[in-house]
């Protein structure tokens, strides 16, 4: 009576804490999660979830359920990344680069995950600081980039990974601070702190000041996020970070922040490789692995939109 694609679900009701977003994460309508879950319930002859409690909360049966699905699942997933091995043969090399600097704290554990299933893959990872990483993904020297800057191109494939919302991190005391958003001309007067990089690779300028014709007073420049915090913190300027990378700085009340205009700036984040690599199981495999990280991890950020 139960399948794989019922233990799937109640896990991804659990995980998510409610039914819309379990339905986002199954790519399914809500309503269509709901009856799902309707038939299962009646196929077992119980209930396995109170509808009404939030977060959702299981009832013996659900919790039963979800025990059977934490033992399956994960064989299940090993069995079939070990089938692909089978497949694709057992070598292979991911050289990747991130031009989203702040995204070491959740993909160094996708690596370590990807590293215990795929011992023979080749890894290397490295930061774009220092030079341009899509001309080095078409000459082959690296095969991977983490971008939230996709460039037009026949022989690159972009695989959107979430999208998340650029926020402008301030010091407590900032007039800013004050705000219910932030408009391009307020920060003519201000020193924007940012990464060593392009000003076109990053979210502030292309999706923000270019449009309106505003340039910042003052800019300066640091590869750290804690550096960037601790001097907005004390009042040496502003930044513009992802809202995840300032979250345990907002929960302990080092700094403010404000979204970018009235809607807000949400830049999609993706991995871009090469045309002729992209369907390699263990490159899919990694993919689905930091994606699987992001949505457990990283809070505020959403799934891409079609």
């Amino acid at each position: 009576m139960l399948d794989i694609r019922h233990l799937k679900t109640l896990t991804a009701l659990r995980d998510s804490g409610s039914m819309v977003e379990a339905a986002r994460r199954l790519y399914l309508t809500q309503s269509a999660l709901s009856h799902q879950l309707k038939d299962l319930e009646e196929k077992l002859g119980t209930s396995l979830f109170e509808r009404k409690s939030r977060p959702v909360r299981f009832t013996r049966a659900g919790l039963e359920v979800l025990q059977l699905a934490d033992r399956v699942l994960p064989l299940v997933n090993q069995t079939e990344r070990t089938l692909k091995k089978i497949q694709s043969g057992q070598e292979g090399r991911l050289h990747m680069a991130i031009e989203c600097h702040s995204c070491f704290e959740w993909l160094m554990p996708a690596i370590n995950q990807f590293r215990d299933h795929w011992p023979e893959v080749e890894l290397d990872l490295s930061t774009s600081f220092h030079f341009e990483p899509m001309p080095a993904l078409l000459r082959g020297d690296i095969d991977l980039v983490i971008t939230s800057d996709p460039a037009p191109g026949q022989d690159i494939r972009h695989i959107p990974l979430f999208r998340y919302q650029s926020v402008l991190a301030l010091a407590n005391q900032h007039p800013l601070a004050t705000e219910s958003w932030i408009l391009p001309q307020q920060l003519s007067e201000e020193t924007l702190i940012h990464y060593p990089v392009d000003r076109r690779r990053l979210d502030i300028f292309e999706y923000f000041l270019n449009a309106a014709g505003i340039e910042p007073l003052a800019t300066r420049q640091t590869e750290l996020t804690l550096m960037m915090v601790q001097l907005v913190a004390s009042g040496r300027g502003v930044a513009c970070l992802p809202s995840w990378a300032l979250h345990q700085y907002l929960e302990a009340g080092l700094i403010t922040s404000r979204p970018l205009g009235e809607h807000g700036v949400w830049p999609t984040l993706y991995a871009a490789v090469r045309e002729d690599q992209a369907e390699a199981h263990f490159l899919q495999d990694f993919i689905r692995i930091a994606t699987d990280s992001c949505f457990s991890t990283l809070p505020g950020i959403i799934r891409p939109g079609p």
